[in-house]
């Protein structure tokens, strides 16, 4: 059986850009840092809030060099590695297993449509066969808004009876509590991971592992609080519930990542913080200040 070692806070790295709209290292490195004293127990890097499909595998491969190389522990690193191309997933999760980091999120391939559950087997199947090792942790990315194409119990029933050591746990980024919840008791072996702080604490009640949350990059420690409240059977679990969702309703009025870019950037005054990578853009001034003054009005503020 797979040992359900993955759980707590786990927080999806944004990743911010050089003048260039490159990957700028030296800040995706230290807000790596911030994020770990701040109460994430892990760094999903280069997903969804990654941006991690408008770069090259040249520049994820870089900037995974750079986040190792820089000291962010190897063993608290969830490398995103899913692409379309089965040679381009072969070569991030290779490259990501060399590094030293274990815990790989994937993405099933997502261009074609429809797909079974066998097609989806054999993709997973074929990356591990090609790497010629089973040896590190799988975790699959359901985000079906995004790609189109589910992760079913179906498909994890198929990859746990082939692969129980290496088959981990799932990012759920449905949404969608109903399809959380199930997971959760279907597949009480591997870690469920919501990936909103607003399932937090019902995940944890039913047996969840924590979350893998965007919003972490901006909120680590008040949701920490969530978590630790939980652990602990402090009553104040469901209050600090209610706050970080709070936080979160607002942050996904507008598209996040340019929204958490900007309040980074205006917290420590770095205005580099605000660039996206086309086709993304920046959140505009005026949404800027509208943010602010939502944010204000729960006295949330980021601190530096």
């Amino acid at each position: 059986m797979t040992d359900v070692s993955a759980k707590g806070v786990w927080c999806p790295v944004l990743t911010p850009l050089d003048d260039d709209l490159k990957p700028d290292a030296k800040r995706f490195v230290a807000h790596g840092r911030r994020l770990l004293d701040h109460g994430c127990d892990g760094l999903a890097i280069l997903g969804t809030t990654g941006e991690a499909n408008s770069f090259s595998v040249d520049e994820r491969i870089a900037l995974t060099e750079a986040a190792v190389e820089g000291g962010l522990p190897v063993d608290r690193l969830m490398a995103g590695t899913g692409c379309c191309a089965l040679t381009d997933t072969v070569r991030l999760t290779r490259h990501a297993l060399e590094m030293g980091i274990r815990n790989i999120l994937a993405l099933p391939p997502f261009y074609y449509k429809p797909n079974t559950d066998q097609a989806l087997f054999h993709s997973f199947e074929a990356v591990i066969q090609k790497l010629g090792t089973a040896d590190f942790r799988l975790f699959l990315y359901h985000f079906p808004k995004l790609s189109g194409v589910p992760v079913t119990p179906g498909l994890l029933e198929r990859l746990i009876d082939a692969y129980p050591e290496t088959t981990a746990g799932v990012k759920d980024s449905s949404g969608d509590w109903s399809n959380t919840k199930a997971l959760i008791e279907r597949f009480p072996t591997i870690s469920i991971f919501p990936g909103t702080e607003t399932l937090l604490l019902p995940a944890l009640e039913a047996g969840g592992a924590g979350c893998i949350t965007a919003s972490a990059n901006v909120n680590a420690a008040a949701i920490r609080k969530v978590y630790d409240a939980h652990e602990q059977g402090d009553p104040a679990a469901a209050r600090l519930q209610d706050e970080i969702t709070e936080v979160r309703k607002i942050l996904q009025l507008r598209p996040m990542i340019p929204v958490m870019k900007a309040l980074i950037a205006n917290a420590r005054n770095d205005p580099a913080w605000r660039r996206v990578r086309p086709p993304l853009l920046e959140l505009p001034a005026a949404e800027g200040r509208a943010l602010e003054d939502e944010l204000a009005g729960i006295d949330f503020r980021l601190a530096a």
